[in-house]
């Protein structure tokens, strides 16, 4: 198995370094009270949780105190995470000068998470790996009366997959961009996305019914009027913290929003001539960052890079080589605050760097 992450912060970014690992949620349970009886199989999940997390016992030492195999602890401690007892923080250490993460946060002022991988791992799997990372950190960054916005899209949806449960008060998920196309409503694939999210945090749910891209911008801007569109928008404006990958368009996996029926041939082949590399939040943008002049995002549906400055915590997923261009574009659009990524795609996003820095110098 990998490791776990290793990540680190601009110093531009500043701040106190903040706490890492598992905890048990609550610290503690509250005696007496009522004739509230808690369930035995969470007093022992806890149990297990206090032990191994904060009491730094061994699962061979739980087992024997416990009188039960090592297995069984493995399975309670993965049980204790999975229902949101157990939160795993991940915050990025402050920036050293050294390791991947530290000069990816030192070029683009972001919070990076660098995922180990293997080097046989397979394209499903390192996604998995990234997912698994990204769900932890999403999870840390919620909060109780917060408003989450959600990318749809496959990295997105594997992350959808490991979120934990962790229940909050007056939490809202909301649809960043539309999943409407010629050949469907979109609701079903995006509606899961949004309601294993919504699920995982016990929150409301809030749908952009809308098409991905419009075919004329004055149709979004009529539809951008409707009172039900416009109570969605209006609330996507109040996100504390959004979550989102990058599609590209030259990747052997090539991203959804490319195959599935949003985009005419006419439409790829005016993107690939604007020098497009992929996109964000279903807003097209070019290597260097650049994207107001690309006609189609006057018709998207999704949160131009700019609009998502103005939101405070900006988690970017991404998982293979083919999606660093992309990435880069993100980047320096200034998009994301926080990134998650397999090393490799980090060695070829530092590569790049290392790269560009030589020929200005040359």
């Amino acid at each position: 198995m990998a490791a776990g992450p290793t990540g680190a912060r601009s110093r531009r970014n500043g701040g106190d370094r903040p706490n890492a690992g598992g905890r048990p949620n609550g610290g503690g349970r509250p005696n007496g009270g009522g004739d509230a009886r808690a369930d035995p199989r969470d007093e022992q999940l806890y149990r297990v949780a206090t032990m191994y997390y904060v009491q730094d016992e061994t699962m061979e030492s739980i087992a024997r105190e416990l009188a039960v195999s090592r297995s069984t602890v493995s399975r309670m401690l993965k049980e204790a995470r999975e229902t949101g007892l157990v939160r795993i923080s991940i915050e990025a250490p402050a920036a050293d000068g050294r390791g991947l993460a530290a000069r990816i946060a030192e070029t683009y002022d972001v919070r990076a998470y660098v995922v180990p991988i293997r080097d046989a791992t397979t394209a499903d799997d390192r996604l998995e790996q990234v997912a698994k990372v990204a769900a932890q950190l999403l999870a840390s960054a919620v909060r109780s009366g917060m408003v989450v916005g959600v990318a749809w899209g496959k990295t997105v949806t594997a992350i959808a997959r490991h979120v934990p449960q962790q229940p909050m008060r007056d939490t809202a998920v909301v649809q960043l961009n539309g999943a409407a196309n010629i050949h469907g409503s979109g609701l079903t694939y995006a509606g899961d996305v949004m309601t294993a999210f919504a699920r995982a945090f016990d929150s409301s749910t809030h749908y952009l019914a809308v098409p991905a891209f419009f075919d004329y911008v004055e149709s979004k801007q009529l539809m951008w009027r409707e009172r039900s569109i416009e109570r969605v928008l209006d609330l996507r404006r109040q996100c504390d913290v959004a979550l989102f990958g990058v599609g590209a368009m030259e990747a052997s996996t090539v991203s959804h929003v490319y195959t599935s029926g949003y985009l005419e041939p006419a439409d790829i082949a005016e993107l690939r001539s604007l020098g497009v590399v992929g996109d964000v939040c279903t807003n097209f943008l070019r290597e260097d960052g650049t994207y107001r002049d690309i006609e189609i995002n006057a018709r998207a549906s999704g949160p131009s890079p700019e609009e998502l400055t103005r939101i405070p915590r900006r988690i970017c997923a991404v998982a293979g080589t083919e999606k660093v261009p992309a990435l880069r574009g993100a980047l320096r659009a200034g998009a994301v605050t926080d990134l998650v990524i397999d090393e490799t795609a980090a060695r070829e996003l530092v590569g790049q760097v290392a790269g560009a820095r030589a020929r200005w110098q040359g």
